[in-house]
């Protein structure tokens, strides 16, 4: 998720593990023990592209990192914040830690959890960016934290900021199920085979639905609102991967497919090959659009093959946006 909300769960979470003892000092630090985990993001100022997208929600975002470092942050505060001893401080940053991962698999992305081993969990069923999710959480979190730490009501508006984000997630994951639902069903109606069908909600809100389908030489992309009233429509984007040609056998290059998980499509442009991600589909709703959310461009001079992250084009944000939201208020 976005870091506004990693850090308004932390704060969240400290808040229920010792606001009562220490006040708005607890959500302070539990904001700080949200955020921690994303710094795996500097990585890519000191490795390659590649390896920094393998970093990225791995070692930072498991369940052993919670583990290991929580005693040792928990013991610097301890040095400097009095009023609790280390296991108390070691306790916040643990759940801090822990929750920031819980709450990034219910991305497209995911997070390794359960690193070292090579399981990314993906529930696929949020937006990394989503008002709904996060402005009652933070209306809450104020709530609270405008009231004395031994008045009831602090507990009590915290604790409901908790219980509606987190029912919101529920709500999602019923969605993604009626959605996944509608997008099958809509494939066998047609007559449609294929290998395998993924879906995940679109920019912002859970209402607008995206389907990747994968079929032998290409994807089929489609919408589906909950507000929809015309059937279901599947545009086809062909996969042209073997434009990679000898660049499949690279390390990298393999690492990069790795990382996609096989859901990718290649283009040329110039001299360069783009590779782009489908599983995060476009900039614009229009299926039609050329730009993808990620593309990383492949060179090979002598014997080495450069990848970087192709910079996102400047787009009509409100043009972005106004097809967004007269999509979702259905076909």
């Amino acid at each position: 998720m976005d870091s506004v909300t990693q850090i308004v769960l932390g704060a969240a979470v400290g808040e229920a593990v010792l606001g009562k003892k220490v006040g708005n000092k607890a959500m302070l630090y539990g904001a700080i023990a949200g955020t921690i985990p994303d710094l795996d993001t500097f990585a890519r100022f000191f490795v390659d592209t590649v390896t920094a997208l393998e970093i990225h929600r791995g070692f930072t975002h498991s369940i052993i990192f919670s583990i290991a470092f929580a005693p040792l942050f928990g013991w610097l505060i301890s040095r400097w914040e009095k009023k609790v001893g280390w296991r108390q401080w070691s306790w916040l940053f643990f759940f801090g830690f822990l929750t920031h991962p819980l709450l990034d698999a219910h991305t497209t992305w995911g997070t390794q959890l359960f690193w070292p081993f090579d399981l990314r969990l993906a529930y696929k069923n949020i937006f990394v960016v989503d008002p709904i999710y996060t402005l009652p959480f933070l209306l809450f979190l104020i709530l609270a934290m405008r009231r004395k730490r031994d008045d009831a009501k602090r507990r009590r508006f915290n604790n409901l900021g908790i219980i509606i984000s987190s029912s919101y997630l529920l709500v999602t994951l019923l969605l993604k199920g009626i959605t996944y639902y509608k997008f099958q069903s809509a494939l066998e109606d047609q007559g449609i085979s294929y290998a395998r069908l993924d879906t995940r909600p679109s920019p912002f809100n859970c209402i607008l639905w995206t389907a990747n389908v994968e079929q032998e030489n290409n994807y089929l992309v489609a919408y589906y609102s909950l507000f929809d009233s015309q059937p279901i429509k599947y545009y086809k984007q062909d996969k042209n991967h073997e434009l990679l040609g000898d660049l499949v056998e690279d390390d990298k290059v393999r690492r990069l497919v790795e990382i996609t998980q096989d859901w990718y499509t290649v283009r040329r442009a110039g001299d360069l090959i783009e590779l782009n991600d489908v599983r995060f589909g476009k900039l614009s709703v229009d299926p039609n659009a050329a730009n993808y959310t990620f593309t990383f461009q492949l060179k090979k001079v002598g014997n080495e093959v450069t990848i970087i992250e192709k910079p996102r084009e400047q787009t009509d944000m409100k043009k972005s946006l106004s097809g967004l939201w007269n999509r979702i208020k259905g076909n």
